[in-house]
């Protein structure tokens, strides 16, 4: 994956790749001038001219139609072309229409000025606590300075995405896993310091940084899984061991209301037995000591005897 960004940002460099070389423009006045030329070669024919005349008008002629040719660039609006001059850094030109002395000049970079978006990876990197973890990011980056760019490194976004690959594996081995796991604008934070300090003296700037994925291995991640169902399940747990507590609590609570005032637990128990034989089909199972002490052996039993003695039974 990585060899295959670098080559793809080697090709995106080269000048052969952007149909600068010849403009149409260019060509269009070479055709003409080759026009005039023969038309001039015919001219010359007809009057009889020699051939030292017909060499004279037609050596000037051609130069000039291989030097527009040749000295006619086009730059889009968002190229900037690093001219050199017998070798040396000369001009930047572009955008628009510029000329260059043929043989004299040369171009060998065009620098685009555009924000440039990189997809970069990190793979089997080990985290702080040797988990091997792959993660893909992606790199937003403009140039700013086209001159550092041409002239301070040899290939800037190649150059570009090995500092973004390398300061990620950095980090990274920084980090814990928890840490990585939660904290991913805080990688993207230091990734973008990190790699913004790298590229800033080849004129190239870090606008942000944004982590893609996580991958760990498969192994770890049912491991942690099976650590989160157990964390939610312990909390349950106490969660229900809470409410058994107040549940206790509000016992406690009303068997002090019910000492001194045996009546009021006398309703209550009858009232609860009421609720349970209501149900249709319900059955309830007494203490006998609270059937002794609350009477409600005849209780029961005139219930009993209510719902046997049905108002179809009495017809």
């Amino acid at each position: 994956m990585d060899a295959k960004f670098i080559k793809k940002s080697l090709q995106g460099n080269k000048p052969g790749n952007t149909d600068h070389h010849i403009p149409p423009i260019a060509i269009f006045l070479f055709v003409v001038i080759l026009a005039g030329l023969i038309k001039g070669i015919l001219f010359l024919d007809m009057q009889n001219a020699s051939d030292l005349q017909i060499a004279i008008f037609v050596f000037p002629m051609m130069a000039l139609a291989l030097y527009v040719l040749f000295a006619i660039k086009v730059a889009s609006q968002w190229d900037k072309a690093i001219v050199l001059r017998l070798g040396k850094f000369y001009k930047m030109a572009g955008p628009g229409l510029f000329w260059i002395v043929p043989i004299v000049d040369t171009i060998p970079n065009w620098i685009d000025h555009r924000v440039m978006v990189s997809p970069f990876a990190a793979q089997k990197t080990l985290t702080k606590d040797t988990v091997p973890v792959d993660v893909d990011a992606v790199l937003f980056w403009v140039v700013w300075d086209a001159e550092k760019a041409a002239l301070e490194v040899e290939e800037y976004r190649a150059a570009v995405d090995w500092a973004a690959q390398t300061a990620l594996r950095d980090i990274i081995g920084r980090m814990m896993l928890a840490d990585i796991l939660i904290g991913r604008s805080v990688i993207d934070k230091q990734l973008q310091q990190v790699i913004d300090e790298r590229t800033t003296p080849w004129g190239v700037t870090v606008q942000s940084v944004e982590i893609r994925d996580i991958v760990i291995p498969q192994d770890l991640e049912d491991a942690m899984s099976r650590q989160a169902q157990a964390e939610r399940e312990r909390q349950a747990r106490v969660i229900l061991g809470e409410s058994e507590k107040q549940i206790a609590e509000s016992f406690a609570e009303a068997s002090q209301s019910y000492i001194n005032n045996p009546t009021a637990l006398h309703l209550r128990a009858m009232n609860m037995l009421f609720e349970g034989l209501k149900e249709k089909g319900a059955m309830v199972i007494v203490p006998s000591s609270a059937v002794d002490t609350m009477n409600l052996g005849g209780l029961s039993g005139m219930i009993s005897l209510a719902q046997n003695n049905s108002p179809k039974d009495l017809k």
